[in-house]
């Protein structure tokens, strides 16, 4: 997908402020039981036809009124990821400002998820 100059300046811009994590680093994090949370911040129709297994989906457009309901604990260590990394690191600037404070941005998002291979959940057809 080809992405406008103002979202990309955007996105740069937070990527600045926020902490990315890479896909290996992710599975780590989630492997260790040390209670770590993947967010998918896509669309919703992204989310259907595919994710990474074990993901919770809270799209970016809901994230900011939804995600005190889904993770109360601020503590909470929240791994989120979009397709490409733009649009969950925009997410996870939101997110530290509302308080939450062990939030990273997976680099590469989705695409690099596949990339490296990692396990995915598809759906049924």
């Amino acid at each position: 997908m080809e992405h406008s100059e103002g979202f990309l300046k955007l996105a740069e811009e937070a990527r600045k402020r926020i902490h990315e994590i890479s896909v290996k680093a992710t599975l780590e994090r989630l492997a260790s039981g040390e209670g770590a949370r993947l967010i998918d911040v896509r669309e919703d129709h992204e989310w259907e036809a595919g994710h990474a297994a074990g993901a919770e989906h809270l799209s970016k457009g809901i994230i900011e009124r939804d995600i005190e309901k889904a993770v109360p604990e601020k503590e909470t260590e929240l791994i989120l990821y979009c397709g490409g990394g733009y649009r969950s690191a925009l997410a996870a600037e939101v997110l530290q400002r509302m308080g939450y404070y062990d939030v990273s941005s997976m680099a590469g998002g989705w695409k690099a998820w596949n990339e490296a291979g990692a396990p995915v959940e598809e759906r049924e057809s």
